[in-house]
């Protein structure tokens, strides 16, 4: 069996204009960073720039697509309207929908961009160009019901102590809630809550001392750094992770992390599938606790 994992740094990110159905784009590239050329069969994963004044074609998936917004400014249109994003925002485009990308403005937008599952490139990667024409750009508002499918998150919303209702600019809810554990923080953004069927993407902040032990999943997951360094763990080989790097785990690839610095690290993690209800997480601990109780002779105290 061949890796079950893949590390790509952020100095090797290779941005490259498109082909196919994205051929006709302006000013749009894409560093490819995980698909089924790399193994993947749920994840597709990258980095997409798109300059002032760029564009791209209108288009359908048959998969499902989430962004993140990571610096920049531009506009996405879909078939229930037009919204601008930035900075922390993001959203979900269901299987089907109708939608583009433009930059009005004067600096470049660069987003992280989760599909699953894999894109096809055997299948024109499962991708077709549609007619639609863009209206007039409303703001992300997570109260507002016309950008239901969008959100926004910084790194003070991943803090413990400052969940208020001004900073959420919500009602009180489980749509804002954090799940704190070992000195580890998780915020969802894209979820069944905000519609998606087949990925999820949240954000993950460790404290200096937060680790999480061994363990593997029955589905992908993809990691892009965005604050801080961690030392990963995959199936027994250590990496330093930084702002930047992204790093992929397969199906059944034991992984762990350790906050490698004096502060936070803080990253964006999407999984595809979506996990199923229970036994999403096998912790390598739990197993050999049980194989220490029944002993060498597999009999324990039976």
């Amino acid at each position: 069996m061949g890796p079950r994992h893949l590390v790509r740094r952020a100095a090797d990110a290779d941005y490259q204009e498109p082909s196919g159905w994205a051929a006709s784009a302006q000013g749009y590239q894409r560093w490819n960073v995980i698909g089924e050329n790399t193994g993947a069969v749920h994840t597709g994963f990258g980095i997409c720039v798109l300059d002032p004044g760029g564009s791209m074609p209108a288009h359908v998936h048959s998969f499902e697509e989430t962004f993140y917004i990571l610096d920049g400014t531009g506009v996405i249109s879909s078939a229930d309207g037009s919204y601008r994003v930035g900075p922390g925002d993001y959203g979900l485009l269901p299987v089907g929908v109708p939608h583009l990308w433009h930059n009005d403005g004067d600096w470049p937008v660069r987003w992280a961009e989760m599909q699953g599952p894999a894109p096809r490139p055997r299948f024109a990667d499962d991708t077709f160009l549609v007619p639609l024409a863009p209206a007039t750009p409303l703001p992300v508002d997570v109260r507002d019901p016309r950008t239901r499918r969008f959100g926004n998150i910084t790194p003070a919303h991943m803090e413990v102590g400052g969940q208020s209702q001004d900073l959420l600019a919500v009602s009180a809810s489980m749509r804002t809630a954090l799940l704190v554990y070992s000195g580890i923080t998780v915020k969802m953004m894209a979820d069944t809550d905000l519609g998606a069927q087949l990925t999820t993407m949240f954000m993950v902040q460790y404290d200096p001392d937060g680790q999480a032990g061994a363990h593997d999943h029955p589905f992908e997951e993809t990691y892009l750094i965005l604050e801080g360094a961690t030392d990963a763990q995959f199936d027994g080989e250590t990496y330093r992770l930084e702002a930047g790097d992204v790093a992929w785990a397969g199906v059944g690839c034991v992984h762990g992390f350790t906050n490698a610095g004096p502060g936070p690290v803080r990253w964006l993690e999407t999984q595809a599938p979506q996990p199923p209800a229970r036994h999403s997480y096998r912790f390598a601990r739990d197993w050999e606790y049980l194989s220490g109780l029944l002993g060498e002779n597999g009999e324990g105290n039976a």
